[in-house]
């Protein structure tokens, strides 16, 4: 900077105010290259903890919705008497709580920290929140699935048959009450932080997370051949749903707080995630090719599960997006 530069007349006419009046009020000086650069926000450093939540708990997000909605759509057939379907459901609800253990466990890093969270109940907690709806949610689905696989196969009979009904439909029902929680409480969760766009989203998100469990859970059971009226209608109910969300999401914003979800990487996947499950799922089922939708959906809903972290990642790094929310 050369002594007859404006920053530096600026600077000397700032020493003599300052040593005539020991105050200067108004604009200083900015100096290129200087010590101290001008960045946005908080110095330019986040305001809140972004996640560092790693691959593993979005498809944990995904896989635990849909295994949870599984279970409530098990628990609809058996009240209906649909045996075959009741059976396909209950077993994808079993093979999704033990995948979802495993991308916990992953997550963890110890099986042991799995094991050491059931000793305490944190409310406040995500993970412990989860370990114990997973849990609980296991403990109702496997042995459910084992009497109901007895029971239909009839390798009892008799009272003992009977029983196994009585427990069939007792544990059946409790998979679908702790699943529903299961593939809701994420979006619960994650809306109660201090990150601006979760939380300035957090009534959408639970329905999301739910939706997008429930139309996965009916796509997956189409595809592996159970073509049923019933399972149509909750395919076009989730693709309604989502497009509305998509719509919601679309209208409500709020500037700099949450443009991580209009803007950046994370916004894309946010909106190809809720196209895929919305609008095109429902035009896919308005034109008969069925199994198409399935697929959209089910991609639909995996792809919006990295959205939302990757919106969460964005948003609590964006320390202007967190002045923004507080206004």
């Amino acid at each position: 900077m050369t002594s007859d530069s404006p920053a530096e007349k600026r600077l000397e006419e700032l020493r003599e105010q300052a040593w005539k009046d020991g105050v200067v009020p108004g604009r200083g000086v900015d100096v290129v290259g200087g010590p101290i650069p001008r960045k946005p926000g908080y110095y330019g450093q986040p305001v809140v903890k972004p996640p560092v939540w790693t691959w593993e708990i979005p498809i944990y997000f995904f896989v635990g919705g849909l295994s949870g909605m599984s279970a409530v759509i098990g628990s609809a057939a058996v009240l209906f008497h649909h045996v075959d379907l009741a059976r396909a459901a209950m077993w994808l609800a079993a093979i999704g709580v033990i995948l979802s253990s495993i991308l916990l466990i992953m997550d963890l890093g110890r099986p042991l920290l799995f094991i050491n969270m059931l000793r305490v109940f944190k409310h406040q907690s995500a993970m412990s929140m989860g370990v114990w709806i997973l849990s609980t949610f296991g403990a109702c689905v496997v042995p459910g699935l084992i009497a109901l696989e007895l029971h239909a196969h009839q390798v009892f009979g008799g009272t003992i048959d009977q029983l196994l009904r009585i427990a069939t439909g007792v544990l059946i029902f409790g998979s679908a009450f702790f699943g529903t929680l299961l593939a809701t409480y994420t979006g619960v969760l994650i809306g109660a932080t201090a990150i601006p766009a979760w939380f300035l989203h957090r009534l959408l998100l639970p329905i999301h997370f739910g939706t997008a469990g429930l139309g996965s859970a009916a796509g997956l059971l189409e595809l592996l051949g159970h073509r049923l009226a019933a399972l149509n209608v909750v395919g076009y109910y989730a693709a309604v749903v989502e497009s509305v969300l998509l719509i919601w999401l679309s209208i409500d914003k709020h500037g700099m707080a949450d443009r991580a979800i209009h803007e950046h990487g994370s916004g894309w996947l946010i909106r190809i995630g809720e196209i895929l499950t919305g609008p095109l799922a429902l035009i896919l089922r308005f034109f008969g090719l069925v199994p198409f939708a399935a697929i959209s959906f089910l991609i639909g809903a995996l792809v919006s599960r990295f959205g939302w972290i990757a919106v969460g990642k964005v948003s609590g790094s964006d320390p202007e997006a967190v002045f923004a929310s507080q206004r």
